[in-house]
């Protein structure tokens, strides 16, 4: 486990901004500066912002990179289940992919009735609905309770960095997002990964909850995953061990992801219509701690803390200097 003076020597480095000048065709979404290189190649650089209840509300040092090798970590762990993007990593905090068509439907899968954003499965069922995303959920079920069955609750692709809008299979075919088989395929791989992802936490003693996996289709029609994969920003984790005991006692499962940030500002304002208050260190602290947790739990590795004397930017763009 990092020493927390080793972590707080990066508390004032944080990678709100990842724009180089030198590259071209920049798009900034939430949380990753993506650079359209022209030959079909993308350059996308992982910050440390973080992104909830569609906006951003701090920056955690170090995430950048553990997002980034987390997903490296996902997506050598599935490629022989699905197809991904990645060409390289030149640097932590980078990865250099290929260019894809990205589906303009997001896919969400879930295990349990759990969240605390508006598309969340559970606050839909708080305020009474029972049939959402194209799926019926039985009366009588407690928060974080385990669902009948894995579902998919796919929304639509905010590529502006809207809101993310409800869909069923219904709406997606009828509306051409996605044509019957296209669907089909998507569900399948969705569910393959979800089920290696499961597999994989349970043996690192945590919950793989739910997670979001984007699809982008490549040159060639094929689906191919994209982004990322079961990083704490994409997915939720609880502890197994004492997940039934706090499930029977009506308490919150000790999270083990971006949900610590998330419950705190809740706890404090609603997201959705009030000023985001400023988050305090020892909390932004925390949460880089709980990163770097989920990094090394899952993987088996200690996570390698970068030299803190060299800004991250200056590094990544060091180590880009050759696509300049």
């Amino acid at each position: 486990m990092i020493e927390a003076t080793a972590l707080a020597a990066h508390l004032d480095d944080v990678l709100q901004d990842a724009t180089i000048a030198e590259l071209p065709d920049h798009y900034r979404g939430k949380v990753r500066d993506n650079y359209d290189l022209g030959d079909g190649r993308r350059i996308i650089i992982a910050t440390d912002r973080l992104s909830a209840f569609d906006k951003i509300l701090t920056a955690i040092p170090l995430k950048g990179q553990v997002l980034t090798q987390l997903a490296r970590f996902w997506f050598e762990a599935t490629r022989d289940i699905c197809p991904n993007h990645v060409i390289e990593y030149p640097d932590p905090n980078v990865l250099v992919c290929r260019r894809l068509d990205i589906l303009p439907v997001e896919i969400v899968v879930r295990d349990y009735l759990a969240g605390t954003t508006s598309t969340s499965i559970l606050s839909m069922y708080r305020t009474g609905r029972r049939e959402m995303y194209g799926t019926t959920l039985p009366d009588g079920m407690r928060d974080n309770h385990k669902l009948p069955r894995t579902i998919i609750t796919p929304t639509t692709k905010a590529f502006d960095g809207g809101h993310d809008e409800e869909l069923s299979e219904a709406k997606i075919i009828a509306g051409g997002l996605l044509t019957a088989p296209q669907w089909r395929e998507v569900c399948e791989r969705a569910l393959a990964l979800f089920e290696r992802g499961r597999e994989i936490a349970r043996q690192r003693g945590l919950i793989l909850v739910d997670t979001k996996y984007e699809f982008g289709f490549d040159k060639d029609g094929r689906i191919i995953l994209a982004d990322e994969i079961h990083t704490p920003d994409s997915s939720r984790y609880w502890f197994l061990e004492s997940y039934e005991r706090r499930f029977a006692t009506g308490e919150r499962p000790e999270s083990f992801d971006k949900d610590f940030v998330r419950s705190w500002v809740v706890a404090r304002c609603d997201p959705y219509k009030d000023p985001i208050p400023e988050i305090p260190r020892d909390v932004v602290l925390e949460a880089a701690r709980l990163y770097i947790s989920v990094f090394e739990t899952i993987t088996g590795h200690a996570f390698p803390l970068p030299d803190p004397t060299v800004p991250v930017l200056q590094r990544i763009r060091a180590n880009l200097a050759n696509f300049f």
